[in-house]
C-alpha cells in the first residue's frame, strides 16, 4: 500500500514587514498631500489681502512719535507750599514734515508748555480727567499757528511718559 500524503496547507500569512512599511509610507503620503492641500487653501484665500495690506500704507502711513525732553515747573498753590510737576511728553504726528516744523520751533512749543503748566493747580492735575484734559490743552497749544501765513501743526495725540505731581 502506498501512503500519499496530502499536500498541507500552509497558514494564512501574516502580514509580512514589507506590507507593513508599505502602508505606513502610504499613510504618511496621504497625510503629507492633506497638509499641503490646507496649506494651499488658506494660503490662496489670505494672497489678496497681502495685496491691499501693501497699498493700505499709502493710505494711513504709521504714526510717528516725537518725544520731548523731560520738563519740570512750579505749579500754583493756595496752600502755600510748593508743588512742583515733572513731565514727560511725546506727540503722535502724521509726518515727517510735522517732525521738522517742531524742530525748528522747538523753543517756542517748549515755552507754550511751560507757560500752561505753570499755570496749573495740583488738584486739577490728580484725577483722571484733569489729565486728560491736559492734554487735549496741550495738543490746541502746539497746534496753534506759530506764526502768521505758517500752517499750524498737526498733532493727533499727546501722550504722557512721565508724570509726578509733588
Amino acid at each position: 500500500m502506498a501512503t500519499t500524503t496530502a499536500p498541507q496547507q500552509a497558514a494564512p500569512a501574516s502580514p509580512g514587514p514589507m506590507k507593513r512599511i508599505i502602508l505606513i509610507v502610504l499613510i504618511a503620503l496621504i497625510a503629507a498631500g492633506a497638509a499641503g492641500a490646507g496649506v494651499w487653501f488658506f494660503m490662496s484665500k489670505r494672497a489678496p489681502v497681502a495685496v491691499s495690506a501693501e497699498a493700505a500704507p499709502a493710505l494711513s502711513a504709521a504714526p510717528l512719535f516725537f518725544p520731548l525732553e523731560s520738563m519740570t515747573v512750579n505749579l500754583q498753590s493756595d496752600d502755600g507750599q510748593q508743588h512742583f510737576l515733572r513731565i514727560g511728553l511725546t506727540l503722535k504726528l502724521g509726518d515727517a514734515g510735522t517732525q521738522q516744523a517742531l524742530t525748528d520751533h522747538m523753543p517756542e512749543v517748549r515755552s507754550r508748555i511751560l507757560l500752561a503748566l505753570s499755570n496749573k493747580h495740583p488738584e486739577e492735575l490728580a484725577p483722571l480727567e484733569g489729565k486728560r484734559a491736559l492734554a487735549e490743552e496741550l495738543k490746541t497749544l502746539i497746534t496753534e499757528p506759530i506764526e502768521r501765513g505758517v500752517a499750524p501743526i498737526r498733532v493727533q495725540d499727546v501722550l504722557f511718559t512721565e508724570f509726578v505731581v509733588q
